[in-house]
């Protein structure tokens, strides 16, 4: 009798393993809802329904394996679901959240989108569990999970207390946290002596009347410059660059903190500055009436505004003779204001300055690339960390005077550093992306764009000359729905140790010098420059220096957009029912994204509020635009007017809809 149980007990085990592996499984990513159930997304884009017991046992993003099996729905009907049952990777790890009490016993809110659940856990030893209260914010991680081998739930342990419930600073405190990124400037203990390479002699050029233009509120001034008209037609500009290298020796501490940070961070109303303020907004700051080292450019320029010769850079002493601003300067050249010029010499060398950038600009247009102006949009806070306002900081005379003088000296650079060394860090757009480049040109096709009768290919595409005959003809369009559709088919900009052409500005290399106080590529390429003037063995370039100084960029970018994305929400948090015009940026089979264009802010129109039949409306990615009953009513760059209907602080979520 014994013998026999045993037999059917493996002949049991042998069906159910029979019947598991029949079972059919697939593998993807969970995505919750705020509704309680969620989907399992595969990279095929299948799409599988998680019914609410089973979203239990995972959190959003995780990637798992999951049972495929019919249950009956609350109608009694049949439906394929997908039930995880092995976890692959965690979505969750080190996380951001809010303290949630439960029965006096610690757990946190993930702040994550549609993640409601509360995780049980416990602090770190030194954290007090008693000094955290409801609301409160804090970095924790997930050590336990229910689909891991042993674990039966989740469980966190919480390592940091990031602000405090009440704390109006709590988005810029916890955006830096979630990014991993420094609140303050770098403390460092030095006495900061100014030390050159042996055999780089540095020149006295404090006579050359040099001048900033700046905000009125900056104080790391890191170009000056200074301008005169050449006798046969044209200028010599020469452009002085801040030599925080001088003081920062290779290896030193503040270098590996520089490195570590590669970018001053610029938030609404905070800067977390890449180098001790003790050098960035002093001793290397280019202050007028301050005798600073520099690094100088001398640049000739004909009367088209073509870049002559070669370049010739020095190690110098300056000294700024006037810090002047961005405001003052384009009404002063524009006959607007009270403001006038310290002296005749600052007051030449502008109308000078302005006639150079305005045949510079030509000269670009005509022979690389020039991109429509955007404006800026600027966070007026109170002494508490409010939104009192916010303005709309257009791209004045000034500004493009200065941005055309350093673009060039960038270009220039990059000549220099592939001549002298052949490597440097360079900025490179290779233009499309060669994996896409055939669904670009099928779309060209399609749209019929040319330029001048001359078809696209994929051989001219990928010339520089090719890529700015297209920005032409897309430039003469009506609408920029098809430019914004050929832009999700090109490659993104990166950094490189070599020579590479940036399609973007339509030069065929460009290494970026200008910006050493608040770049760390940049304070590298001074290095890079000042070894060759002191004909020295150059600095080695670690082959995955790029790749971290472009991650580094990105995360930046992501905490300054996640920073103003609650800021907006608190700002327009009472101006719901409100309206505003607004341009179209992205379409998505759930509606529309738009950017108000009094505030810079992006809201999200659901299609629900387009129109309340859903089978009469198709939102299409692809194409950019929007169908009602086969006929298109939006698309990409469309601008419309939206009534803010509803607000999300927690979310940083703004919700609006077409106006009526």
């Amino acid at each position: 009798m014994q013998n026999a149980l045993l037999k059917n007990n493996d002949l049991l085990a042998q069906l159910k393993g029979q019947l598991r592996e029949s079972t059919p499984r697939v593998e993807g990513r969970i995505k919750a809802t705020d509704k309680g159930f969620g989907f399992l997304e595969t990279d095929k884009g299948e799409r599988y329904f998680i019914p609410p017991p089973y979203m239990k046992q995972v959190l959003n993003g995780d990637q798992v394996k999951a049972i495929l099996h019919e249950e009956a729905d609350r109608k009694g009907e049949k439906r394929e679901v997908a039930e995880p049952e092995e976890l692959l990777e965690a979505g969750l790890g080190r996380f951001i959240g809010r303290v949630q009490k439960i029965k006096g016993r610690l757990a946190v809110v993930p702040d994550q989108p549609n993640f409601n659940l509360a995780l049980k856990g416990k602090c770190v030893s030194g954290l007090n569990e008693q000094d955290l209260e409801d609301g409160d914010w804090v970095v924790a991680h997930l050590e336990r999970h229910p689909l891991k081998p042993k674990d039966n739930s989740f469980f966190i342990e919480v390592t940091e207390l990031v602000a405090k419930k009440d704390d109006h600073y709590a988005p810029w405190w916890v955006i830096l946290a979630r990014h991993a990124l420094p609140h303050e400037q770098p403390v460092i203990e030095e006495d900061w002596t100014l030390t050159d390479l042996e055999g780089l002699v540095r020149e006295d050029l404090t006579n050359i009347p040099f001048f900033t233009i700046d905000s009125a509120s900056t104080k790391d001034m890191d170009d000056a410059l200074s301008i005169t008209p050449r006798t046969e037609g044209g200028w010599q500009l020469q452009v002085a660059i801040a030599d925080p290298s001088a003081y920062v020796p290779e290896g030193s501490a503040a270098d590996i903190e520089a490195k570590a940070r590669a970018f001053t961070l610029y938030l609404p109303a905070r800067t977390v500055t890449m180098l001790p303020k003790q050098l960035s907004d002093d001793l290397c700051s280019l202050k007028a009436g301050e005798k600073r080292p520099a690094l100088v450019a001398t640049l000739n320029l004909d009367a088209e505004g073509k870049l002559l010769e070669t370049t010739e850079f020095k190690a110098g002493w300056i000294q700024s003779q006037a810090k002047l601003d961005y405001q003052e300067v384009s009404n002063w050249l524009e006959g607007q204001g009270d403001w006038q010029p310290e002296n005749n010499v600052i007051g030449e060398q502008l109308k000078h300055l302005k006639a150079f950038a305005e045949q510079r600009l030509q000269w670009r247009h005509d022979n690389a690339l020039v991109f429509k102006d955007q404006p800026d949009y600027r966070f007026i806070l109170d002494g508490e960390g409010r939104v009192t306002d916010i303005e709309v900081e257009e791209r004045r005379l000034a500004h493009k005077m200065v941005e055309e003088a350093m673009l060039l000296a960038n270009v220039a650079a990059a000549d220099f550093l592939a001549r002298e060394i052949g490597q440097g860090i360079y900025n490179v757009h290779q233009g499309f992306d060669p994996e896409k480049v055939a669904n670009a040109l099928k779309l060209i096709e399609e749209q019929g764009l040319a330029y001048h009768e001359e078809a696209f290919t994929a051989e001219n595409l990928d010339t520089l000359a090719g890529f700015r005959h297209l920005r032409l003809a897309l430039d003469d369009l009506p609408s920029g729905w098809l430019d914004s559709r050929l832009r999700k088919h090109q490659g993104f900009s990166l950094l490189s140790t070599q020579p590479g052409p940036h399609f973007g500005l339509g030069f065929e290399s460009y290494a970026t010098w200008t910006s050493p106080i608040r770049k760390y590529g940049d304070l590298i390429n001074h290095r890079l420059i000042k070894s060759v003037l002191a004909q020295s063995q150059p600095p080695h370039l670690e082959p995955e220096l790029t790749e971290e100084l472009t991650a580094a960029r990105k995360i930046n970018r992501m905490a300054e957009r996640d920073v103003k994305d609650w800021l907006y929400a608190r700002f327009l948090e009472p101006k719901v029912g409100e309206r505003f015009q607004a341009q179209i940026i992205s379409i998505n089979r759930g509606g529309l994204r738009a950017k108000l264009l009094a505030n810079g802010a992006v809201v999200f129109v659901p299609a629900s509020s387009i129109h309340s039949n859903k089978d009469e409306l198709t939102c299409d990615a692809e194409h950019g635009w929007i169908l009602l009953k086969d006929e298109v009513i939006y698309r990409l760059t469309d601008e419309i007017q939206v009534e803010l209907s509803e607000v999300r602080v927690d979310e940083r979520n703004l919700i609006a809809r077409p106006a009526a």
